[in-house]
């Protein structure tokens, strides 16, 4: 405490302050804290009040620098608030984005009402509503109007240029040009050999012979003209046994044998030949054109009735089983072993639910954890149903999680997303046609593992590593939520494709990562136990 004296002195205290700032207080202070007691009773009195005013300056500036930081704490607080904010109307953004892309995609690739939806049952329509490529199909083979029987008919039909000139009783044809041309090529034949054989013409062979006899020989007397008669008698046509009268006739002959062979009148004449082989082959190229149709027409109908078939008989579910526990075996990780189940019953009396049982490798986190595949493609399932069937799985075949794999074809259309999760069970929808599902049966399957390595570990034993794999398992559903958005809108719309399915890929890349997420988080689960 302070001395009597310097309570007298100082009074009450005042503050006195001039314009320029300079000033003085005076206090009266009672000081009952202990250390600050000892401090000051340690000095004398000249040095007590200089030490007491250092003391408050001291501590004024600590209280100085207090204040500094915790006004960096408010600016912190209101950045924080503002980033907030600006996160809030970026997702409403986005979420008022995505709704405008939605509703324009829907109206073009909606499966009931979609522009392109339509576009394509016009096209490929079958049976009474039979599509544009079908007719036009029907339109260039089917019938005798079709335009392949008018091009054959065209070509090779009773009216077809090729018919015309095989035709005898035209003028322009085939036959009657062949016989002008024989009969013009004999008849300058036979007037040539006349008048080589003609004493009239100076220039023939015969009178030049006649006068180069004469000529060298003179007259040889009457012995020589019979004998040169007898030599022009083999060339008169007047005589039947004549060397030029037999020529003449062998002419005749190989004429009226030619004409004989390009004649339709014969049945055994060549062009007659010629004519049947060609009608032969028109008539092979109709059977086999018609046979050609009919068996296109075979062939739609019973592509038609197998698929109906397989829509409607229960071979077709278990043709969907099996790609599944195919799909899932190819992608065991290293250790794990699958066993097909659905034909043996499990531990309920007379149960074969659980198609298909997955158990962990010993090299995991949980070794020898089971996990249960139920795969269905019927319409009559629902979720309800789906989940109490996976349930009854997984009792049955004793695991402790379970993968419902509904088909594409037939699931739910309504509410079911195509990869979630419920307790300890993984729903996903899958179509072994369609690529873009896989990333969602193989998403399923790492959570399903997850899950197992999870329970294995006695839930939240494990702390950190626990969180970080359940935000991993939402991750990778939120992920999977809007990979089915955007690959709707890219095979429900052709503008913007490469757009929405660079979006796609982005997304799903995100869905591998957080696949990967939950693999690291599994290695890190093993590694800890």
């Amino acid at each position: 405490m302070m001395s009597k004296e310097n309570h007298a002195a100082n009074g009450k205290g005042h503050k006195v302050l001039h314009p320029n700032g300079s000033g003085h207080i005076r206090l009266h202070l009672d000081i009952t804290d202990p250390d600050l007691l000892a401090a000051i009773s340690r000095r004398g009195e000249p040095k007590r009040s200089q030490f007491a005013l250092e003391a408050m300056k001291v501590g004024v500036i600590a209280f100085r620098q207090a204040q500094g930081q915790v006004d960096s704490y408010q600016i912190r607080d209101a950045g924080e608030q503002v980033i907030r904010d600006l996160t809030d109307a970026l997702e409403r953004h986005r979420r008022d984005t995505a709704q405008q892309i939605g509703d324009c995609i829907k109206q073009y690739f909606d499966p009931k009402s979609g522009l392109f939806t339509q576009r394509v049952r016009s096209l490929v329509g079958q049976g009474s509503e039979a599509g544009e490529l079908e007719r036009l199909i029907r339109s260039q083979v089917e019938g005798d109007g079709s335009l392949m029987a008018r091009t054959l008919a065209a070509h090779v039909g009773d009216q077809s240029p090729l018919m015309r000139v095989l035709d005898p009783q035209s003028n322009g044809g085939l036959i009657a040009l062949l016989t002008q041309a024989t009969e013009t090529t004999l008849a300058e034949q036979r007037e040539r050999i006349l008048r080589e054989f003609s004493l009239d013409n100076g220039d023939s062979a015969l009178a030049r012979l006649v006068s180069e006899l004469q000529r060298n020989h003179g007259d040889v007397g009457k012995a020589l003209e019979d004998r040169i008669g007898s030599v022009i008698g083999e060339f008169s046509l007047d005589r039947h046994d004549s060397a030029l009268s037999l020529l003449v006739g062998r002419v005749e002959s190989a004429h009226r044998q030619i004409s004989n062979e390009f004649s339709l009148d014969s049945e055994g004449s060549a062009l007659a030949r010629m004519k049947r082989e060609l009608l032969d082959v028109i008539d092979g190229q109709q059977k086999a054109n018609a046979e050609f149709q009919m068996e296109v027409l075979r062939s739609l109908t019973a592509m038609t009735a197998r698929k109906e078939e397989a829509q409607r008989s229960t071979r077709h579910g278990l043709v969907f089983e099996d790609a599944v526990a195919g799909f899932v075996s190819a992608r065991l990780a290293e250790g794990d072993v699958a066993d097909r189940t659905g034909n043996t019953t499990g531990k309920i009396r007379n149960s074969k639910k659980g198609d298909m049982v997955i158990q962990l490798g010993p090299e995991t986190a949980a070794p020898g954890a089971r996990i249960v595949v139920e795969a269905k493609e019927d319409q009559s399932y629902t979720l309800q149903k789906a989940l109490a069937e996976i349930a009854e799985a997984r009792k049955n075949r004793s695991a402790g999680v379970g993968v419902f794999v509904f088909s594409q074809r037939t699931a739910p259309q309504d509410g079911l997303e195509p990869l979630a999760r419920y307790g300890d069970d993984v729903v996903v929808v899958w179509d072994a046609e369609d690529p873009t599902t896989y990333a969602y049966l193989v998403a399923a399957l790492s959570v399903a593992r997850a899950l197992s390595v999870q329970g294995a570990q006695g839930g939240g034993t494990l702390g950190v590593d626990v969180d970080g794999l359940e935000k991993a398992i939402r991750e990778v559903e939120r992920q999977a939520g809007g990979l089915d958005d955007i690959t709707k809108s890219a095979q429900a719309i052709d503008s913007h494709v490469s757009k929405i399915l660079d979006k796609a890929r982005i997304v799903r890349n995100g869905l591998e990562r957080q696949t990967g997420v939950l693999d690291e988080k599994v290695v890190a689960l093993r590694t800890e136990a």
